[in-house]
């Protein structure tokens, strides 16, 4: 059975109150309560129309805990499992107003989670072979970071930090706000030592050759090159192996299904890709009923 940690329960669980808030406020689906005998039960299953990667059966899980009456859900299908066109992937049992009032609110979350997985599988494809680990980043829908990141893990991807309160990452940004210093890269990682020790893995943003230089003779944890060609992330990775071998690179920006191997080919030890979740398209699943 597929299941989430407790921080990812409790991030489902404020955004499926968020959901039925919006779709049925106080006043229940008045259609079903028009139409279908309070006691009448059925079935509906959950089949994926498209070929992908589910990812969310714990969120259907946690919407039928909170709704009355209860529903059983049967899983045939585990996140992670690749989908074909007409594969069943699970199906809710029991009254057909709790079957009808999930349905909408249940597709929303699968279908751009099931996206998000699907999508973070055919770049994991894509560099099949290459001892390069497959990231996301912060570019996530709000309040969904959670979910989404768990989506990635759910299509082979690797978790880049959750926020900004759980790794260091200096971009250009920091660097412009140190100050009118001479080697600001330099002091922006002597700052982070001096504040944090060894408690986090510091990681600083490159744009250039010359700035890894400089970043390198502080030996980071790990460099960002960002947006840089193939070319230069050779170059680049043989500066690190002369410098500082310890150092992890991670190719960033910019990064397509169509171009991310030849990125990964130079030699990166990671590469980090927001489209995985800003750009990912919602997986089609459709709701059978009595299937």
């Amino acid at each position: 059975m597929s299941t989430f940690n407790a921080a990812e329960s409790a991030a489902a669980t404020r955004l499926i109150d968020l959901a039925l808030a919006e779709d049925v406020a106080n006043l229940g689906d008045r259609t079903s309560d028009a139409i279908i005998p309070a006691n009448g039960q059925g079935q509906a299953t959950f089949i994926a129309r498209k070929p992908g990667v589910l990812a969310g059966m714990p969120v259907v899980r946690i919407l039928l805990e909170k709704l009355q009456p209860r529903v059983q859900l049967v899983e045939h299908r585990h996140d992670g499992d690749a989908l074909e066109p007409k594969t069943k992937i699970a199906t809710m049992v029991g009254s057909m107003r709790t079957i009808l009032l999930a349905e909408r609110t249940a597709l929303n979350f699968i279908q751009r989670l099931c996206g998000i997985a699907s999508l973070t599988r055919r770049y994991v494809e894509a560099i099949e072979g290459l001892p390069c680990v497959l990231l996301d980043t912060r570019k996530t829908t709000p309040g969904w970071r959670m979910l989404e990141k768990y989506a990635v893990r759910m299509g082979g991807g690797t978790n880049h930090r959750m926020g900004l309160y759980d790794g260091i990452l200096i971009k250009d940004n920091h660097l412009s706000g140190v100050g009118n210093v001479e080697y600001p890269i330099t002091d922006a990682i002597r700052q982070t030592r001096a504040a944090y020790g060894d408690s986090l893995p510091i990681e600083i943003e490159v744009d250039t050759l010359i700035q890894l230089e400089e970043a390198l003779s502080s030996k980071p944890d790990i460099v960002l090159l960002d947006n840089m060609t193939p070319e230069q992330l050779r170059l680049a990775i043989k500066r690190r192996d002369a410098v500082s071998p310890k150092t992890l690179l991670e190719a960033s920006g910019g990064v397509t299904l169509e171009t991310v191997r030849s990125i990964v080919e130079s030699g990166v030890d990671r590469v980090s890709v927001g489209a995985l979740t800003h750009s990912a398209t919602a997986l089609d699943i459709g709701l059978d009923y009595g299937s």
